[in-house]
């Protein structure tokens, strides 16, 4: 089995987990996140634990464990914790403004950008330059990041657009004369 597969993950205070059949639901503080399991896969409880486990010796099978596991990890520390992400907008007049589950984005089109914000996912806004994206489920959030990053990415020249506060942009030299 693969080194991830092994590590038990450790079920958080608040946590509670519902295994039935192939299907594991987890319900937290954060939220209620579910998944289905491949058939080659099995998860065990064990008290306080989640155990991954697969009783076949196949390679799809031993990274499918792997790949398991971390999803399970992810889901329990977004029930319990939450995940963020954080956008900045670096440019003259690019704003953003949160108005229930709209996001208002202003990025030097000739039109404003209105982003509907899905379910499961709040945005704040705790300046005009900054974004900040919270949710339970790990992959939304980042598909939420991303779609928004999408509408005006960092450019080369003057680095103007949307970008992950912890992203680095490297700014080309201007063409000489």
């Amino acid at each position: 089995m693969s080194r991830v597969a092994k590590r038990p993950i450790e079920i958080a205070k608040g946590v509670q987990v519902t295994l039935s059949g192939q299907e594991v639901k987890m319900k937290g503080p954060k939220g209620e996140l579910s998944m289905t399991v491949h058939p080659n896969v099995q998860v065990i409880q064990e008290g306080n634990e989640l155990r991954v486990a697969t009783d076949m010796n196949d390679q799809k099978a031993v990274a499918l464990a792997g790949t398991t596991r971390a999803l399970l990890a992810n889901m329990m520390k977004g029930t319990s914790e939450g995940f963020e992400r954080k956008l900045e907008l670096v440019g003259v007049g690019y704003r953003a403004q949160a108005q229930g589950k709209v996001l208002n984005l202003t990025l030097g089109f000739s039109h404003p950008v209105a982003y509907a914000v899905p379910e499961g996912i709040t945005i704040e806004t705790p300046s005009q330059t900054e974004i900040v994206i919270k949710g339970a489920d790990r992959q939304k959030v980042g598909q939420v990041a991303a779609e928004i990053r999408g509408y005006r990415p960092p450019e080369p020249y003057k680095g103007k657009g949307v970008r992950y506060s912890d992203e680095r942009v490297v700014l080309k030299e201007a063409k000489k004369k």
